[in-house]
């Protein structure tokens, strides 16, 4: 007698693991196809408005405006060069300087080239070949937290490319970070593309609002700030790898740059918010103007992180005053006027 033998599907762990990977591979690939739309989107909502230059192979895009000696900006984290324009610092300084905001790689549409580690250094290196791809000789470098760090990178390895020095709440010395938890995967080679084109953008959304009231308070995020920053650019995989390995490696580079600082001999201004709750004004602009022994320190009452929005006005004198002492000339209107070498810094 023959017997029938019925196979049973399978079934219990295996399958259970089974259709879990299908049910995650599923949610990624719909996840990464979003934030690609998401990207398309916010760029066809601000595309580039500055200029694009090559520089040793990378693209990197600058926005520029004034006459006058050179005035470089140099961005913190998050934002790109437009956050200048935002804070009216860049409309102030171009009227009597030729000022030129640059994208650091991989924020705005600067390129960040894979097979580098865009150290603070490595970054200030190219910056320093792009003052000469520009046109831009012995500018004055005005840097604001992560971009600070580049700044004094500048004027440390490349002393003879940098007039002038104005800092404003950066982050000089090695400190825990806790936002390292956050910065670290997305960071991480290979594993830090996935997270970047899946997870990431969607914690970033939900945390972007967080972020920003810190780096504003004590005040309010500013009204202008609100209406023109676009959290989809930022949120870019793209430029969130740029901004999650940037922010893993700041203490490990300002590590690197702390027993050198004593070296910088060009005029410095450092400018920080005494409620500035990111970077820590002890531990930091402090330490530094203490260091620093020909600099001088403004601290900002009732302002933060962002300190460019709460007193303009009192960075664009900061960048006169450090200007004067390194005898530049200034265009006041029409009239080119010899800045006093010996004027002081309060």
């Amino acid at each position: 007698m023959n017997r029938i033998h019925h196979h049973r599907p399978a079934s219990g762990p295996h399958l259970t693991r089974t259709g879990a990977v299908i049910g995650m591979t599923a949610l990624a690939l719909a996840a990464a196809a979003a934030n690609a739309y998401q990207t398309r989107r916010a760029e066809r909502r601000n595309p580039p408005v500055g200029r694009f230059a090559d520089v040793d192979g990378v693209r990197l895009h600058y926005l520029e405006k004034g006459d006058g000696p050179p005035v470089v900006l140099l961005h913190g984290n998050i934002v790109s060069a437009q956050d200048f324009v935002y804070s009216g610092l860049f409309d102030r300084l171009a009227a009597r300087y030729r000022v030129i905001a640059i994208e650091r790689p991989g924020f705005g549409y600067s390129e960040r080239p894979r097979g580098t580690a865009w150290t603070p250094r490595a970054q200030a290196d190219l910056l320093s070949r792009a003052f000469d791809v520009l046109g831009a000789e012995q500018p004055l470098v005005l840097g604001h937290s992560w971009g600070a760090l580049v700044a004094a990178a500048l004027a440390l390895d490349h002393p003879e490319a940098v007039r002038g020095l104005v800092l404003l709440g950066g982050y000089y010395y090695p400190t825990a970070r806790a936002d390292v938890v956050l910065t670290g995967p997305p960071a991480l080679p290979v594993v830090g593309d996935l997270f970047c084109h899946t997870v990431s953008p969607l914690v970033g959304a939900a945390l972007m609002p967080v972020f920003i009231k810190g780096m504003f308070t004590p005040q309010q995020v500013p009204a202008r700030f609100s209406r023109s920053f676009s959290t989809g650019m930022a949120l870019r995989p793209s430029q969130l790898q740029a901004m999650s390995r940037d922010g893993a490696m700041m203490a490990a580079a300002a590590s690197g740059l702390q027993h050198r600082y004593g070296e910088l001999r060009m005029p410095l201004a450092i400018i920080a918010g005494a409620g500035d709750k990111v970077a820590d004004i002890d531990r930091q602009s402090k330490r530094l103007h203490e260091e620093v022994r020909h600099s001088s320190l403004r601290l900002i009452q009732d302002a933060g992180h962002m300190v460019h929005y709460a007193v303009p006005d009192e960075v664009a004198a900061a960048v006169d005053e450090v200007a004067a002492r390194a005898g530049q000339r200034a265009r006041l209107g029409a009239t080119e006027t010899v800045l006093d070498r010996s004027a002081a810094l309060t």
